[in-house]
């Protein structure tokens, strides 16, 4: 069973900096597919921030582009978020996983890791 464990959250001021990493353990497929990070808020659908693709081509929503930058480390089977510049809007727990079709996934989720953002 493939297990995800994120980390790296905490609360910072507007304007800091914070690097989110996540754990996929259990996955022979890791370095084949697609993974990515995603918040959510509450009372909110959860959203897409950062995916990279197995051969390292990165996208990003328009609210963290030029601010966040998404990583992988196939041999360790991790992937990382990298937080520059962060705003009060990017409060949100954050969680990683891999697309799979249309509004699918292919892992269970994890219990994601808090970012607060408040000065």
């Amino acid at each position: 069973q493939v297990q995800l464990v994120e980390s790296g959250g905490g609360l910072v001021q507007p304007g800091e900096s914070l690097r989110l990493s996540c754990e996929v353990s259990g996955s022979f497929a890791f370095s084949i597919v697609t993974v990515g990070w995603y918040r959510q808020t509450p009372g909110k659908q959860r959203e897409s921030v950062a995916l990279i693709t197995d051969g390292g081509t990165d996208y990003y929503a328009d609210s963290v582009k030029g601010r966040f930058t998404v990583s992988r480390d196939n041999n360790k089977h991790k992937v990382h978020l990298q937080m520059n510049n962060l705003k009060a809007e990017d409060t949100a727990t954050y969680y990683c996983n891999a697309p799979y079709t249309a509004g699918s996934y292919r892992w269970d989720w994890g219990q994601g890791t808090l970012v607060t953002v408040s000065s």
